[in-house]
């Protein structure tokens, strides 16, 4: 486990299934993880009342102990919602290419994490997430400068 302690999650109705079984993962390899709901398959809501809560937490965590994870059908609305908050960084994953997921990390810095429930499983989805919360950003001087751009 890095630095990382805490995870925001959360998700609508397309992927509320998939937030149930990341939850219970990152819980049993000992995160703490802070779900904002779904609490329940509903579906016709809406990911911003899900997704924005967890950006809101990533922009607020001075300490950048935590990061977030916002899952939907297929993680663009997600992304956007999420990433409407100062310092947020989110970046979308639906599958076929996971060398996206270390280069998110190591070059971006990415705090946000969201998956695309409609074109992933959950396998992968927890494979990804793993990989993702394990790798560290380099801290090369180039993409300091470029997140502080960013920012």
């Amino acid at each position: 486990m890095q630095d990382t302690r805490i995870i925001h999650i959360g998700a609508d109705h397309a992927g509320f299934e998939m937030k149930e079984e990341i939850r219970a993962h990152l819980e049993s390899l000992g995160y703490e993880v802070v779900d904002y709901g779904a609490y329940e398959f509903e579906e016709d809501d809406d990911y911003p009342d899900f997704c924005s809560p967890v950006g809101e937490a990533v922009s607020a965590d001075i300490d950048r102990l935590s990061r977030g994870i916002v899952i939907g059908g297929s993680g663009q609305g997600e992304a956007i919602a999420a990433n409407r908050f100062a310092g947020v960084r989110a970046i979308v994953y639906y599958g076929s290419n996971d060398e996206i997921i270390p280069l998110s990390r190591e070059h971006n810095d990415a705090n946000v994490l969201s998956l695309g429930a409609r074109f992933i499983g959950n396998d992968e989805a927890k494979e990804v997430v793993e990989l993702w919360l394990e790798t560290a950003f380099s801290g090369e001087e180039r993409h300091i400068r470029r997140i502080n751009k960013l920012d």
